[in-house]
């Protein structure tokens, strides 16, 4: 498999065929963002293909992405393009929080929202909730340079089980909380429900946050609506954002929650100073003006998200 461009950002190799108009390459993966819109990614070897107890399994190899993988269709992450997601969904509200030691998560059986908080020395302990241990296997097996080994890191406790069940019974309280889902529908139904949001509000440290996404504003604004409203019953602070994944189509919607933490005031000098106190490494998307660049909504978002 041809190496990862040093820069991180995904491209297509120089030898692409010209398709004609109407065509769709032979081995595409078509990713349905509408009824009338969608994308696709050829495939260029299939590793697995296969049902879990609770969803549809596949990992494939690309040109663009490189390895990536699909949960019932969906396309989750890849090597390629996962710090666009993961670095935004974890260090909006980690570098906002001064002294971050204990995180849970959500779904994350790739380890990518993982090996981002571990890059925070702070960081004590991180338990895992992820349903299905097949993404979990399927994620040591082919995407080591997705978690990098956090999935086996001594600070993490892993939990094969329903993360509305562990939130519900927990006792402990965390820093940070990230729901690193799929989308709506399937086995996450139930996390995206207010009682849901409640019992994560209820987790929290006092000046801990949750962080999840949401949708694409442009595909699917009525679940950013119905979502956020769910989210502002249980949180006093919910701050939207905005982000870019090129596996995801594009312009994606995600949110940090918190009591009394708030990300959007953070300055990118601040973001930054932070960040280099930290010793924060290998970051290839977030820094101090992508933070503070991801709060400024465009006029048709501020009237979705108002």
């Amino acid at each position: 498999m041809p190496e990862p461009p040093k820069d991180g950002v995904p491209r297509a190799s120089g030898n692409v065929a010209v398709l004609a108009a109407g065509d769709i390459a032979p081995g595409a993966m078509t990713e349905h963002l509408t009824d009338d819109w969608a994308f696709f990614v050829r495939s260029s070897r299939q590793f697995e293909k296969f049902r879990s107890p609770f969803q549809s399994v596949e990992v494939h190899d690309s040109a663009t992405f490189g390895k990536l993988f699909r949960l019932d269709g969906h396309f989750m992450t890849s090597e390629r393009d996962e710090f666009f997601y993961h670095e935004t969904l974890v260090h909006v509200a980690a570098v906002t929080h001064p002294l971050p030691e204990r995180a849970l998560i959500i779904g994350g059986g790739d380890g990518g929202s993982a090996e981002e908080i571990f890059k925070h020395p702070s960081i004590k302990s991180v338990t895992l909730v992820e349903i299905d241990l097949a993404v979990v296997d399927i994620s040591r097996k082919y995407l080591q340079r997705v978690h990098r080994g956090a999935l086996d890191d001594a600070r993490m406790t892993l939990k094969i089980e329903d993360g509305f069940a562990f939130v519900r019974n927990a006792t402990e309280h965390y820093d940070l909380v990230v729901l690193d889902l799929t989308d709506a529908g399937g086995p996450s139904t139930e996390l995206y429900t207010p009682e849901f949001y409640r019992a994560c509000a209820a987790r929290l440290s006092p000046m801990g946050a949750m962080t999840l996404h949401i949708a694409s504003p442009v595909a699917d604004p009525q679940q950013v609506r119905t979502t956020l409203a769910h989210l502002r019953g249980a949180f006093s602070t919910v701050a939207p954002y905005l982000t870019s994944v090129p596996l995801y189509g594009g312009m994606w919607m995600m949110a940090c929650c918190s009591a009394l933490l708030d990300p959007r005031g953070m300055t990118p000098l601040q973001v930054d100073r932070r960040i280099a106190q930290r010793g924060l490494a290998d970051l290839q998307y977030y820094n101090g003006d992508t933070h503070r660049a991801s709060f400024a909504l465009p006029n048709f978002v501020r009237a979705l998200v108002a």
